[in-house]
């Protein structure tokens, strides 16, 4: 049994498109025996390339279900098939990052038309789904739209099908996609893993932690971890069977997470911002032993940075004006700003100048008291110099609304 596949997505970020337009044929290899297609509300927009492309547009998907109100009829359609599309890692990962917001972990084998076509039908000019069923005779209409798309694949695999007599080269292409390779193993645990910041944790078989840390890019870091011919990480290599990670969201969150586990991770701030002349400027902090610089960086291009935004703030020609905006001294203060993810707040209680404790909260919950904080807040056991300079950057750029402490 197949389920053949076509999904069109809303043209978001890499990790952050959702379906709007899916179609699946359920096809026992003689005829179909159901099928299912339908728009889909993304709940979020679509890029002007996309309405372009599909003709689908916002007006459009407005009235129809929302993915998790069609999550059950997909899984019903696929169920005890192996999912088959034109580039299936595409089609396979849209629906795995769209149950996985759902909290469910979508699993299938899977089948791809392209390799498959390669194999059977060599020396095409080209193996995109438009020209390539156009040179085989295949009708193909509304391109681009999930039912027309997934029709032609369907008519493509028959082909396909038909041409393999010995059921050879299907086979071996599943038996190659599905196999407990390393190769499908790096694929298998990077698949979901995203493109944003946070603590990795690679873990064995047992479920032991068998390497940790905090990376800019969980996904990237990853494959780099899996891609090395350096013998430190032969035996991570070998040993792990799982990948877990926590986002941050930002530097801020990720310097209190490490702080409140009392992990000890230095980073280095060689550029300074300087005021002389009546003017803003960033260099080196090694090039002046003895003048102590008003703000550190990590680079050059973050100082830069600073000193554009600053030039725009009149009140900060005056160099007492800028230090008072970014003292910390006998500040008591909430501050709010950015969460891990959408529609997530962190707090800050600053006491006496001091970072004590940090939380998150959902933004539909009402903090209005230091009581109602106390159960959500992680007390840190260290103030950090490191942790003052970014919120000190933080402040600077309004990334954080700064009330009193409530009672």
């Amino acid at each position: 049994m197949y389920s053949i596949i076509d999904i069109e997505s809303n043209g978001a970020g890499y990790r952050h498109e959702c379906i709007i337009d899916i179609a699946i044929y359920r096809y026992d290899g003689q005829k179909i025996t159901d099928q299912f297609i339908s728009l889909v509300n993304p709940e979020s927009d679509i890029t002007p390339f996309v309405q372009k492309l599909t003709n689908i547009t916002p007006k459009m998907v407005k009235t129809a279900p929302k993915f998790h109100e069609i999550a059950k009829r997909v899984i019903e359609i696929t169920q005890n098939t192996t999912l088959v599309g034109h580039n299936i890692d595409f089609d396979y990962r849209m629906l795995r990052q769209s149950f996985k917001r759902l909290g469910y972990d979508f699993q299938i084998n899977t089948l791809d038309t392209i390799p498959l076509a390669k194999k059977m039908i060599p020396d095409e000019v080209s193996y995109s789904l438009g020209k390539l069923v156009k040179s085989l005779g295949i009708p193909l209409t509304n391109h681009h739209r999930a039912e027309g798309d997934a029709r032609a694949t369907l008519e493509l695999f028959k082909l396909l099908v038909s041409k393999d007599t010995e059921n050879e080269i299907i086979q071996k292409q599943h038996d190659e996609t599905n196999a407990k390779t390393y190769i499908n193993k790096i694929k298998v645990l990077t698949q979901d893993l995203p493109n944003e910041k946070g603590f990795v944790y690679f873990q064995n078989e047992a479920g032991k932690i068998i390497l940790s840390d905090y990376v800019q890019d969980i996904n990237k870091f990853s494959k780099k971890v899996f891609n090395s011919k350096s013998k430190k990480w032969e035996q991570i290599q070998n040993d792990v069977e799982q990948i877990n990670y926590e986002l941050t969201g930002t530097d801020i969150i990720a310097r209190l997470i490490l702080n409140s586990k009392n992990i000890k991770k230095r980073e280095v701030f060689p550029f300074g911002l300087y005021f002389r002349n009546n003017k803003y400027i960033v260099e080196k902090n090694k090039l002046n032993k003895t003048e102590r610089p008003i703000l550190k960086f990590r680079s050059f291009t973050q100082g830069t940075k600073a000193v554009q935004f600053i030039g725009l703030q009149e009140e900060f020609n005056d160099i007492n004006a800028f230090i008072k905006k970014i003292d910390f001294r006998k500040r008591n203060e909430l501050w709010l700003g950015q969460g891990r993810k959408l529609g997530e707040k962190l707090f800050l209680i600053i006491e006496n100048g001091k970072v004590v404790s940090y939380g998150f909260y959902e933004l539909f919950t009402q903090i209005q008291t230091l009581s109602k904080l106390s159960k959500l807040k992680i007390d840190l056991p260290l103030p950090s110099a490191d942790l003052h300079n970014d919120l000190q950057l933080a402040l600077l750029r309004g990334d954080f609304e700064t009330l009193p402490l409530p009672k």
